[in-house]
This record gives C-alpha cells, structure tokens and sequence, in this order.
C-alpha cells in the first residue's frame, strides 16, 4: 500500500527568549490507509505540535523550520494558503483536544457540521445536516436528529467532544488527527468513540494520527506507537511489541505510571462541611436535569462524584456554586445556609469554595498573563498586590510544579493543555479555600503530571484538611484518592457509600458497567469486550 502521509525529518521551532528554539527535532514516520499510528507522550513533549504540522499548521509563535510533510502526493511545507484550504477538512481533518473552545457559541452544533462540506461544494446544506444526523447516531449521541439544532453550551463535555468527531468527518477526508478524542468522556462513551475509530479507519479504509497522554487507550486503536519526549522520538514499533517489550526505560516508565496510590493522613474529626438535601434544579424551567440530590462532604476528605457523560455531575457542582439556583432543597455550608443564586452569597462564602472546571482553555483569559491570573484572587479576596502578591504567586508556582522564573510572565495561550490546568489549581488555591470542586481537573493532563496534581491535591489535604467535590469519569483516580465515592444517572443518585464499599462486589448493575468500561493494557480488551456486548444482543 502506498503512504497517504509521509514526514521525514521534520523540525519545528517556538519563539521565545527572544530567539527561534528547537521544540521537535528530526521526526520522520508514515501512515497508510486503514492504519492509526498513536503518539504518546508527557505534556510539552510534542504530539499535538506533530499532528498539526501534518496539516501544514504551525500554532502562534511556533514555525516548521525544515522537512518534508508529503500528503498523497502533496508537499504541505512551504504550501501555500489557498493550496492548504482546500486540503484540509477535504484529505485531512482535526479533532482538538477542546471541544467546547473550538465550537462557534453563536451557531447551532449542526449548522458548524455543514459549513466545511459547503464551503469544499461537496453537498447541499439539507444533505450535509442529513449526513451529521447519521453519523450523530453512530457515535451514540442523545436524540441524533434533535441535539445538532442545539448550541454548543447545551451539550455536556463528552456530548460537545463527539460531534466534534463527527464534524471532522464531514468531508469525509484521507486522515484525521485524533488530539485527545477521549479526554473529556466518562469510560463508557470513550469506548463507543474509540469503536468509531476503528470502524473508520477499518471499514472505511481511512488513516488517523491518534494523540493522547493514555498507553491503555491508544493501545486499543493503534497499529503502531510513536513514542515522544521533549520533541524527540524515543521509541516507535507495533503496538504488541511496545507493549510486551518496550526498549527504552522511558516507555517502560508510562506503561507503569499508571498505578496511582493513595497515602492519606486520617484526622481524628471529620465535621461535615457539605451537606446538600432534596435538591432539584432545571435548565429550562420545565423537567428536572437532576432531582433527589443529597450527598455530603465530610472536612478533610474527598467525595468523588461519579456517571456518564450527561448524567449530571457538572450540573450539581453548578448548584452548590450558585452558578445554577436550585428549585428546591437546601444547601449547608459551614453549617450555614447559602442563598440559592451566586449574586446573593457575600464574598467569604466565595472565598472558601472555588471551582476548577474542565476545560482550562476557555476558563483562563488568552490576554492574562500566569502573573496576572493567579494574582487576581490574591488581591480581590485579600487586597494582596505588590511585592507580597509577588512572593506568593511565585510560591504557589512552586507547589503545582512549574518554575516560576520561566512561567510568571508568559501569557496563557503559550502553555500546554496540562499547564493551563495546573494554572487553574494554582488559581483556586490562591483563595485559600476550605471546599474545592475539582471538574475533571486531570482530563487534560497527562498521566504523570496527573499523578503529580493528586500527590500535591492530597498533600495539600493532608496539611490543611481541605476538602475535596471529585467530579470525574477517571475510576483510576477515583480509586487513588476518594474517601466517598457517589454514583450518579440520568440525573439522580444510584449509589454512594465509602469506597471500599462501592468498590467491592457485588455492585449496582450501573457501577458494575462503569467498572468493566476501563481499558486494559491489552490490544484486544477492546474487541473483547465489542464482541462480548454484541453477543449479548444475539
């Protein structure tokens, strides 16, 4: 079979320091039809860089210096732009690793899916919204022929991340780069993403790039293994092999990093900090999007709150915020009743809860620098500014493991997907907070930048008795650091009890899903499990 994609000695730059600095170095591999190659890697290490320079694409402030990026015959190095628009979205298509900052808040999911086939003059508008509707339905979205006519804030992270993969898909390209399809699904959906990878690359002959931080999930999808550090190529081979016989250290490394162990300090005294009873609430006035919730949260201890992607977890993180006024029940904190909507709590309440959401890219400002982001807590809860303000923020640098002299001055949109979460950490504990809600903050993260947030979360725990609201659809991090674990469906509560307790069988029918929804490191757990479930049907 001929390459759809060969790149040879691909070197990329970024400018800082004031001066052009290698970031990727001499990378060369191809990609045949009905093949996934997977890049993996820590954060920083160049697999995103890598995957939009296949598509002639350089992020700001970076550059491809030199090599060769052949696309079925097509040289995308030094193309030109009317030459680039017309390949990408037709032969080559992207999906981000941010969903929910790369979809249009102005216009409906659908009418985003028909603009590319459109604008290419592939098909009417009525046949493209035709087509996403099918495609909706094979990624097992809610209501296929209802949720497109929805916009994007309407749709929940794991919802909004499939009809991106079915946008890139709208024209039906040669490859598509997959950056961290899976990041922001719970276990069960990523395994009907990752299905659809398969079908797409197998049965419609077609290539991916699939990008990701997780060794158990590209190994379920991948033929081959890219294996990055620091913008170097460290080790590439059959996915089996790599498995069964990493050569180098580093990979022997993430295939181990994924035992995440709990170490906790056990105070004596656990007052309960959180306590919510009955509450229901509601987008639209009409139905109840979650109803029935108590749950409590006990000082020094942390409750993961569990389910599906829609199952309404965000949504009750929303509540006890204020960001979504509950219709009834109450909402205890500190042994104080909290007004119901966010404008009616006085500011120390604020202050002792924060929230870190899930998607760092649309909850830093672009135009902020890492100084100005965290110090902002600092001096409207406190009115720390100046040199104080100065120290702290350096400090807090520190504690989420960046280096302050290199990181203090750069703006946001220069970071990683992993430094803009830590920024987001470092930024709630500026407050210093008696209650955080963590939503989904390791999604974004690789895996040992993830362990090393729940080691610093858990120190800080340990230290201070904080408490931690877990949101998270990761059963390898709820199993690492919860006390509680909460199970929720549909918008109610199934199950909750210790962790030992949900943990151990037998379970709920639910949770027992959930638990057999975790990839394996084994090639075929997938398949396996595809083939169980279709038996099942028979």
């Amino acid at each position: 079979m001929n390459n759809l994609l060969e790149i040879k000695n691909l070197y990329l730059e970024a400018y800082y320091e004031e001066k052009w600095q290698p970031i990727v170095h001499d990378i060369s591999f191809d990609l045949k039809r009905g093949e996934v190659l997977g890049l993996i890697g820590e954060s920083g290490a160049g697999k995103s860089t890598i995957g939009l320079a296949a598509m002639g694409y350089a992020s700001q402030g970076c550059r491809i210096a030199s090599g060769s990026i052949n696309l079925d015959g097509i040289e995308m190095f030094n193309a030109s732009n009317k030459d680039l628009r017309k390949v990408r979205g037709s032969k080559i298509s992207y999906v981000a690793q941010s969903a929910a900052a790369s979809f249009n808040p102005a216009h409906r999911v659908i009418k985003q899916y028909a603009e590319a086939p459109v604008q290419h003059g592939l098909m009417s508008s009525v046949q493209a919204e035709k087509e996403a509707i099918e495609l909706y339905e094979r990624l097992f979205l809610p209501s296929p022929d209802k949720i497109g006519y929805r916009y994007p804030h309407e749709l929940s992270g794991g919802q909004l991340q499939r009809a991106m993969v079915a946008m890139a898909m709208s024209c039906k390209p040669d490859i598509i780069v997959f950056d961290e399809p899976t990041t922001a699904l719970d276990v069960t959906t990523q395994i009907e993403v990752l299905a659809a990878v398969k079908e797409i690359t197998e049965k419609m002959n077609k290539a991916a790039l699939y990008i990701t931080h997780d060794l158990a999930v590209v190994a379920q999808v991948a033929h081959r293994i890219m294996v990055l550090r620091n913008g170097r190529l460290v080790e590439m081979n059959e996915t089996r092999e790599l498995i069964k016989n990493p050569k180098e250290k580093y990979t022997r490394e993430l295939l181990n990093v994924r035992s995440l162990r709990e170490n906790k300090t056990i105070h004596d005294k656990m007052d309960v900090i959180l306590n919510i009873k009955n509450v229901a609430a509601t987008y639209t006035g009409d139905k109840n999007v979650v109803e029935d919730i108590d749950l409590t949260v006990r000082k020094g201890r942390t409750v993961a709150l569990v389910g599906e992607s829609g199952s309404g977890k965000s949504t009750v993180a929303k509540i006890i915020t204020g960001l979504l006024p509950a219709n009834n029940g109450s909402i205890k904190f500190l042994g104080k009743e909290l007004p119901r909507k966010l404008k009616d709590r006085v500011k120390d309440d604020l202050r002792k809860m924060q929230m870190i959401y899930q998607m760092p890219d649309t909850a830093l400002n672009p135009k902020q620098t890492v100084r100005k982001v965290i110090g902002r807590p600092l001096e409207f809860y406190f009115g720390i500014r100046g040199k104080e303000a100065e120290e702290q923020i350096r400090q807090l640098l520190v504690d989420i493991e960046l280096d302050p002299d290199h990181y203090i001055g750069r703006l946001t949109t220069e970071l990683s997907g992993g430094e803009k979460q830590r920024i987001c950490i470092a930024r709630a504990l500026a407050a210093k907070p008696d209650l955080i809600i963590c939503d989904e903050v390791t999604s974004a993260l690789d895996q040992w930048v993830a362990e090393g947030i729940l080691d610093l979360l858990q120190d800080l725990q340990n230290k201070t008795n904080m408490s931690y609201l877990f949101i998270t659809h990761d059963l390898a991090t709820v199993k690492a650091i919860a006390d509680k674990i909460v199970i929720m469906l549909q918008g109610k509560i199934v199950e909750q009890g210790a962790k030992k307790e949900i943990l151990t069988p037998p379970h709920h029918e639910y949770t027992d899903k959930l638990l057999a929804s975790v990839p394996e490191m084994d090639p075929d757990w997938l398949d396996n499990l595809l083939e169980k479930r279709a038996s099942t049907f028979i």
